[in-house]
Parts: C-alpha cells; structure tokens; sequence
C-alpha cells in the first residue's frame, strides 16, 4: 500500500521545541561546553532584548571554592557573551569583526548564586542605546546594560563599553603582533606562582599571578594553553584574563582573610599585550563597617597604566 506525502505526519503531535546553545562562533568561543546562552528574543522597540541561559552545576573554573556556588565572574562572561550575540545575531554585525572591550562592570548578588540541585537557567535582560552598531560600518563606543535573573529573582546587574572595528582596520592596528604561542616561562619570573587559596583559587592551573619582590605588585602570569581563559586564539590577553588578575591580585591582598569578588568594575585602557609583562599592583584598600572590603586594583605594561580594576565583597576568614 503506498501513502501520498501529504498524508505523512497527519495526526502526529508536533515536536516539542528543544533547548540547544546558540551558535558558539556568536559568543566567540571554540567549545560548545563554554557557551551560556541558549536563546534571545527582541523586544518591539528593537534597544532591549531577552535572552535565556544556563549555567552548569559543576564548571571547571566558575565555580566557588567550595564547589557550592557559581563564581560570581561567571555573571560577567556571561554578559561578555550576551554582548557579542546580540551585536551579530540582532544587529547584523558579520563575523570576523573584532570587539574592543573598554569596560565591564558586573555586581551580584551572592545568595542567588548558589548551586541548586538543577543546573541554574536564568533569564537576561540586555539593553542597547539608540545608536547601536548595524552591519559592517565600525562604531564608536557603545554602551550596554545588563540584568540576569534565576526564577525571577535578581541574580546579576552590570554595564559595558565596547566598540566594533572591522577586519581591514584591526589588520593594520594589529598587523604585526604574533598570536599567543606555547612558550617558555618569561626570564623575569624567579618564583613560583601563587598558592591558589592565596588568590581565592582551588587549583594551581588556575592561579595567574607570580609573586615579585615588591609589596603588593605581581607579575601576570596565565597559562596560554588554560581552556577556558584562552578558549580561543588570539594575539592580545583578553579582558577576562585581566579581570581574573584582578580578582586574584584583590585576594592576595588581603590574604589570609578570604575576599569574596561580589562587585566587579574594570576600565581597559589598551591591549595587553603576550610578549611584554604586565604588573597588577593594588594600591588601596577601603573597609566597610559591614565586614566588606574593595581593593583598588591597577594594570601596568612598558611603564603605561592598561587597565583599572575595583573588586569589592565581604571578608571571610580564610
């Protein structure tokens, strides 16, 4: 007996909608694993946008160190990601253009932070200015605003600035600089790096700061083959690497007392570059009279400031 092709699928009930990331070349990372977002969808005024995510119950770097909370730096990769989708899915921006990230801020809250018996979906809300970059022109500086939340609840609420600048203009800015290389240890480290709970770390894989001879400055060491900070190629260190430096510079600083990084607002001046070392140093601390603490935290390479850094959260005994 034959059946017409009309005839297929009548009666059958429709397939439900599955949940999938989006397309990780948006979020510019190479693992699938290390994409948060899973869906966006516009609002009627074309500035705002809704988008869905989840975060694993087990990560292998944004996690606490007690493995019973998502890191609160997991909240700004998260917006880092949210940025660049909504630029090339919403506003048409092709890929192949390069972000220049001038500044992130990211505060949460930590309670809504902690890891439930489900992996933790969320909800985020992303809101661009009027003039938002569309296709391949270059833009100015573009501001962005973010608010994640888990079943409702605020969870994470931060800012950004970045800019877009196309391929033939980041070629000729950047022509000349080598892509990250495997390489030995720089002949300015003469110590180890680190003790990973020093710098609110569990695993030394995951420790970027070599100790110096001066009180409070350290030599930003990461590992260039680290999964998840150095996911993807690239000839400059990224934004999230500078962060991390701070978080742990801010540690350190108040070590052996634990400094959970709540609040996080950095300002990048320019590349940092791979062939040349950058010092982290923090010059200040202001203690709260609700047992919180910020550390001011400053990045330095060839005698140039590269970015500034706050990290702010309670004060635990170590």
């Amino acid at each position: 007996m034959s059946v017409s092709t009309s005839e297929i699928g009548v009666g059958l009930p429709a397939l439900p909608r599955l949940t999938t990331t989006v397309p990780k070349e948006y979020v510019h990372r190479a693992s699938l694993a290390e994409v948060f977002l899973t869906g966006c969808t516009a609002q009627d005024d074309g500035l705002r946008f809704s988008l869905t995510g989840q975060w694993p119950r087990a990560h292998t770097f944004f996690n606490s160190a007690d493995g019973s909370s998502h890191d609160p730096l997991q909240a700004a990769e998260t917006f880092r990601q949210a940025g660049m989708f909504v630029t090339h899915a919403e506003h048409e921006v092709p890929l192949g253009h390069h972000f220049v990230l001038w500044s992130l801020s990211c505060h949460t809250d930590l309670e809504q932070l902690r890891i439930a018996s489900r992996p933790t979906d969320f909800d985020l809300e992303v809101t661009c200015p009027d003039s938002a970059p569309r296709g391949r022109a270059s833009a100015r500086r573009m501001g962005i605003g973010f608010a994640l939340r888990r079943d409702g609840r605020p969870v994470a609420r931060g800012e950004g600035l970045y800019s877009i600048v196309t391929p033939g203009v980041y070629a000729r800015l950047r022509g000349n600089r080598p892509e990250r290389q495997p390489s030995p240890a720089d002949p300015v480290v003469t110590s180890a790096p680190m003790p990973p709970a020093a710098v609110g770390r569990t695993s030394p894989a995951d420790v970027v700061l070599t100790p110096t001879r001066t009180a409070n400055r350290w030599l930003l060491t990461p590992d260039l083959n680290h999964p998840i900070l150095f996911d993807h190629d690239g000839d400059h260190l990224p934004g999230m690497v500078l962060m991390e430096g701070a978080r742990q510079a801010a540690c350190a600083r108040l070590a052996p007392r634990a400094l959970i990084p709540a609040s996080t607002s950095t300002s990048f001046s320019r590349y940092v570059e791979l062939d040349s070392p950058c010092w982290i140093d923090t010059t200040g601390v202001t203690s709260g009279s609700d047992g919180t603490a910020t550390v001011d935290v400053v990045g330095v390479q060839d005698g140039e400031i590269v970015f500034t850094s706050k990290v702010s959260g309670p004060v635990v005994r170590g």
